[in-house]
């Protein structure tokens, strides 16, 4: 998912290269894309601060000093890759609701967007595991926006609890954000144990639901 540019300041040890305009999906935008891939990769396993830029180039099968043609910063390149990710499971888990058409129930809603986030960080995103995993690390400056992002997401996962609330498949007493922060709170922490070879992440998406719909007590208990 490509973010608008901004205006940067120019790096303090080389100044950026003036690009000519070109065509989306040309060499260049190729080039940036093979540098947020490589960051996101490098972001999710050692962390921020231990990667660096000739890392980064590295992983891109570039040399360092290509790596200003496109960013001024380790910060900007952090930046993107953290926004990319939580716009990619925004979009994801809303168009996957929304694909379930009104005749779904609320639980099997949840369900399906418990599947679709948990499909995401642990199976094909490295921008969005990169963001669970960076948000506490990442400089101070860039907290406010990437906060922002988070808030907007856990506003999508409010709604659909809350709708399955007014429908009556949530019981009235139950708050809704301290039950969102449960689910979101359990599915990211997989991100420390969960190993996809071993077990399924559907599974384990209907076992969380399981508990969220029906509790842990034995009937009659």
């Amino acid at each position: 998912m490509a973010l608008a540019k901004k205006a940067r300041p120019a790096s303090p040890r080389r100044k950026p290269v003036a690009l000519q305009k070109e065509k989306p999906g040309g060499k260049s935008a190729l080039s940036r894309m093979q540098i947020l891939d490589a960051a996101a990769q490098l972001f999710r396993r050692p962390g921020y601060t231990e990667t660096t830029l000739r890392q980064i180039a590295k992983a891109a099968g570039m040399q360092a000093g290509s790596i200003y043609y496109h960013f001024g910063s380790k910060d900007e390149i952090v930046d993107e890759v953290l926004a990319t990710g939580m716009k990619d499971i925004y979009r994801l888990v809303e168009k996957t609701i929304d694909d379930l058409g009104a005749g779904s129930s609320y639980r099997e809603r949840i369900e399906r967007g418990m599947i679709a986030h948990l499909d995401l960080l642990l199976t094909k995103g490295d921008y969005f595991s990169s963001n669970i995993r960076l948000y506490g690390q990442i400089p101070e400056a860039l907290r406010p926006k990437h906060l922002h992002l988070r808030q907007r997401y856990g506003r999508l996962w409010d709604q659909i609890l809350r709708e399955a609330q007014q429908a009556g498949e949530i019981r009235r007493d139950v708050k809704i954000v301290p039950l969102r922060m449960f689910i979101l709170g359990a599915l990211n922490w997989t991100m420390e144990w969960f190993d996809p070879q071993q077990y399924s992440v559907a599974d384990f998406a209907r076992q969380i639901n399981a508990v969220v719909f029906e509790g842990i007590k034995v009937d009659g208990k």
